[in-house]
């Protein structure tokens, strides 16, 4: 097995985790609990139950500090914007702006750390976006002037794809604290938001805090902890192509279980996506760039 299968796999499968969100998701809306309140919660939540593991690696990340803390603002901010942008703007739109998360994330990792973009790469990644495209309504998503709120969409993307490149520079971090301070950030930046914004706290029953506090403890902990070691291990552009999934997961599942029909539109979308996922997923382990960590 190459040393690359691992990360390749768990990256996969966490993004598929991450695409089939929506499911306790759309639970924890019918029980009364959305938007920032429940991102405050559930982020909240997984940070204090990893807390304690964060100050018992202190030794591994004393002197880069600065390093946790950019990982909090990127975080922070991509979970802040994302949300900002969902509550207040169309969804499609702000979904098919984000997915630019792959430009990003290849400018980045050659600007920042020396990683080279070959013909493939810029193959696979014109593919991804091109099927998060089509999955997302295509020319359609476009029929209004850009706004506001889509600037917040394209900075949560770029702010994502700055927080794994950051992950990735920082390889003698563990990804425990570094897991850790993006769960503070969120819960940090969110809640700076609340106060500002004057949001009124519903009186949500103890149950739905509970089960709010459960997703992020057991849900949102364990696919990000994926999601983030594959980022560690793999080029900033490769991995940013296979998170895409996590946008045909959502739609799959969403056609599977609501009983809807996907449009050839939507396939045509996917078959893309997965196509460009497998073409990285078995590239040669030679088109691996090491990292030289930062001081």
């Amino acid at each position: 097995m190459r040393a690359t299968s691992a990360p390749v796999l768990v990256l996969f499968f966490s993004s598929i985790g991450w695409g089939l969100t929506w499911l306790p998701l759309k639970y924890l809306n019918g029980q009364g609990m959305e938007g920032p309140f429940l991102v405050l919660l559930a982020f909240g939540a997984a940070g204090l139950l990893l807390s304690p593991v964060f100050f018992k690696q202190q030794s591994h990340w004393r002197g880069k500090l600065h390093y946790l803390a950019l990982i909090a603002l990127f975080g922070g901010f991509a979970n802040l914007a994302f949300q900002i942008a969902l509550y207040e703007g169309d969804v499609i739109r702000v979904m098919i702006l984000f997915y630019l998360l792959p430009v990003w994330s290849v400018l980045g990792g050659w600007l920042f750390l020396g990683e080279r973009i070959d013909a493939m790469r810029i193959v696979t990644v014109c593919g991804a976006l091109a099927g998060a495209f089509l999955i997302l309504g295509g020319t359609a998503v476009f029929a209004s002037y850009p706004s506001w709120i889509d600037l917040l969409a394209i900075g949560s993307g770029m702010a994502f794809a700055a927080n794994n490149i950051v992950f990735r520079a920082t390889q003698s971090v563990p990804v425990a604290s570094k897991v850790t301070a993006m769960f503070g950030g969120c819960a940090l930046l969110i809640g700076i938001y609340l106060v500002t914004s004057s949001a009124v706290i519903p009186d949500y029953p103890p149950r739905t805090l509970l089960l709010t506090m459960a997703y992020g403890i057991f849900w949102l902990t364990v696919i990000t902890f994926g999601t983030q070691w594959g980022v560690t291990r793999l080029e900033a552009g490769r991995a940013s192509i296979i998170i895409i999934m996590e946008l045909v997961a959502a739609v799959v599942s969403a056609s599977l279980l609501l009983g809807e029909t996907m449009a050839a539109m939507e396939l045509v979308g996917g078959t893309l996506v997965v196509g460009a996922v497998l073409v990285e997923t078995f590239r040669e382990p030679g088109m691996q760039h090491p990292v030289q960590e930062p001081s």
